[in-house]
């Protein structure tokens, strides 16, 4: 058996696969916030999950960005080379919004009083220039234990080339100060940049202390259970990393849990011929957006979260605050807004009966007629109409609308806002979203699907097999990787193919070494090169796919053509004549774990009104009026049947709206695909 958790901020996702048959079984929980472990257990025990029985548990977690989000992880120091004390406080002295008035420069994560200079000095080749003052950095690491820090942060000028310093760092702290837990740049990224090696290595710190914590107390709760097999956590930049990896290196883990659903989709439109998808996960807190061209998720090298940058491969995932608990409200002018603040799992949507006050995307579904009240996760939870009906009635005052007209507003612009941010990791990235299908999961994800595919000119909307689970089941088709970088700036067109060699031969001596660690031989290890290039003069890179780690000079041509096709797509032009030069050597090492088949399901018979559940009133803003829906379950739907709309297709964990012009066809692994009308059709 193979089980995958996603924690999310209102519940917490399971699923169980039976590896031999290709069976899923499903569940959701409440997110328990105050400990998070708590919630993956009630998990375990709501789908009747032996642990002694799992060869693999994959986990993801928004535990990270959340300690991000509500400034709640640890008190961290920051040590850096003598001189560069500021380093970290100024950043770039730029800002992202530039002609925004009301701009206010993000708060940093580690206080000026809590940076420190030791002295020591490399130059840029690695040399040492000033030796490392041990009893300086000494008297530096008891001032720091003596500020009651938890985490300590260390970044020297130029350690991606030559981390010795850095780690005499860490054997004074472990001298001196044994109880800190210590992050040093060097082992996240051997890329230049000294600000966002700092910021990357300050986000590590910030949540190393919270996140081993909750690893710890898991785990010891699964191995109580008989738990015996592989704990594996999802990281970042796509595939997964081994438990005591993500103790050690947890900024991979910072979008852990949205990672899985772009992982899941790519699996998904490998099986059903699908390689273009944008992923849309809609979760009770947030709207995750994801592109997959050709059938590889898009990975950046670097991020950023809430104004501070991260350098670490990631897939490139936008997220906007458009989630099921997304609060509506009216602005200073008197206008209606929904989110980016979200009702969360507690107290959650007002229909949840659980005292939440302010009127939700959910209690807007609810409203209008999406959801059925007697049927909301397969009935388990009881939700009220009457209490959201009451509340949306004190919205709707406000803005001199009808509790029906004030719901459906919510829910157009919501999927404004979604559309939106479709467009940003589509258009913003050079490519067409009518060139694709919109794959939509997450709790919410199906009831937009449609009409976030109409106002986009995309034709065809994918409901993924349990759409409200997406996510925990991309984590169980993942392989553990482990991601390596170094500079090497050099002149394309005057490659010495020996030094760049050299460098990968390192880079995959430290992949294979910790793919071995985890447990992987020889036959089940992949290495992929890479390489960021750009035009000379320009600031900003383009990753290439290299052919190979032994490079020749007879490659050059070859990485020539990919840099400018993949420049023209990300930035809209090349420049032929302009000479070439890579910055950054990468390399992905891969320990390939065995993949499960999703099982089909059975043919349909054509005759769907064995599915058929009723009907059901859908409140309709472009009409001002109700309109009948037909209401199917999607459990007695068989692959090849076919709905036109407008109808509703109902399962426990998410509801399908199908709408008036568009049909749906069931696939052979159970997928809902829906044709979308528009005019022009």
């Amino acid at each position: 058996m193979r089980v995958s958790v996603d924690v999310g901020g209102t519940f917490t996702d399971v699923i169980v696969l039976d590896e031999s048959s290709g069976q899923i079984q499903l569940d959701k929980v409440a997110t328990t916030p105050a400990n998070p472990a708590q919630g993956v257990l009630d998990g375990f025990q709501k789908v009747g999950a032996q642990t002694e029985a799992f060869t693999y548990f994959v986990h993801g977690t928004t535990l990270g960005i959340n300690a991000m989000l509500t400034r709640t992880g640890a008190k961290v120091a920051f040590v850096t080379t003598k001189g560069f004390r500021d380093i970290y406080i100024l950043g770039r002295t730029d800002r992202e919004p530039m002609y925004d008035f009301k701009y206010k420069k993000p708060t940093t994560l580690v206080p000026r009083y809590l940076c420190f200079e030791v002295e020591e000095r490399l130059n840029y080749k690695g040399h040492v220039l000033s030796p490392f003052n041990r009893e300086q950095a000494a008297e530096v690491a008891r001032a720091i234990q003596a500020e009651g820090v938890e985490s300590v942060a260390v970044c020297f000028l130029h350690s991606y080339v030559n981390p010795d310093h850095e780690l005499a760092m860490a054997e004074v702290f472990a001298e001196v100060a044994p109880e800190l837990s210590v992050t040093l740049s060097h082992q996240l990224s051997r890329v230049y940049r000294e600000y966002e090696r700092s910021s990357t290595t300050v986000i590590d710190a910030y949540i190393k202390p919270i996140t081993r914590t909750y690893l710890t107390r898991l785990n010891d709760e699964l191995v109580a259970g008989g738990f015996g097999g592989n704990f594996l956590m999802t990281r970042s930049g796509g595939g997964a990393m081994t438990l005591e990896t993500a103790k050690e290196e947890p900024a991979h883990l910072v979008l852990s849990g949205p990672a899985g659903g772009v992982i899941g989709g790519a699996y998904l439109g490998a099986l059903i011929n699908e390689p273009n998808l944008i992923t849309v996960d809609m979760g009770g807190t947030s709207l995750d957006v994801s592109l997959i061209a050709d059938g590889s998720p898009t990975i950046e090298n670097e991020q950023v979260f809430q104004l501070l940058p991260i350098s670490i491969p990631t897939i490139d995932i936008h997220t906007i605050g458009a989630g099921g608990g997304s609060i509506a409200w009216v602005d200073e002018g008197g206008h209606l807004q929904v989110g980016p603040k979200s009702a969360g799992a507690d107290p959650g949507p007002v229909c949840y009966s659980k005292g939440g006050q302010d009127i939700t995307f959910t209690d807007a579904a609810l409203l209008v007629g999406y959801l059925d009240a007697e049927n909301f996760l397969g009935g388990e939870i009881d939700i009220s109409t009457a209490l959201a009906e009451e509340a949306g009635q004190k919205l709707a005052e406000r803005l001199g609308m009808s509790v029906l007209e004030m719901a459906a507003g919510v829910i157009s612009i919501s999927e404004a806002k979604m559309a939106g941010a479709v467009r940003v990791i589509s258009v913003e990235r050079g490519y067409h979203p009518k060139d694709f299908a919109l794959c939509t999961f997450g709790g919410g994800g199906a009831f937009v699907a449609a009409n976030i595919s109409r106002e986009l000119g995309i034709p065809r909307a994918i409901i993924p097999p349990g759409p409200g689970n997406f996510s925990a089941l991309g984590m169980l088709m993942v392989d553990v990787v482990h991601d390596y970088a170094r500079t090497h700036i050099t002149d394309l067109a005057e490659l010495d193919p020996v030094p760049v060699n050299a460098v990968f031969g390192e880079l995959a001596d430290g992949g294979r070494s910790a793919l071995q660690s985890d447990g992987f031989d020889t036959g089940s290890q992949q290495f992929l090169p890479s390489a960021e290039m750009r035009y000379r003069g320009q600031e900003h890179t383009v990753n290439i796919p290299l052919p190979g780690m032994s490079l020749s000079t007879d490659d050059i041509p070859e990485i020539t053509r990919r840099f400018h096709e993949a420049h023209e797509q990300q930035y809209g032009h090349s420049m032929l004549g302009d000479p070439i030069e890579i910055v950054t050597l990468r390399l992905r090492a891969v320990g390939v774990l065995p993949r499960p088949d999703l099982a089909k399901v059975a043919a349909g018979t054509g005759n769907i009104d064995a599915a058929r559940k009723g009907s059901r009133q859908v409140y309709l803003r472009e009409l001002g009026q109700h309109q009948e829906y037909q209401v199917y379950d999607r459990m007695k739907l068989g692959a090849g049947d076919r709905i036109e709309g407008p109808a509703i297709i109902e399962e426990p964990s998410s509801t399908t709206m199908v709408h008036r012009g568009d049909v749906l066809t069931v696939g052979e692994y159970g997928e809902l695909s829906i044709d979308i009308f528009t005019e022009e059709s």
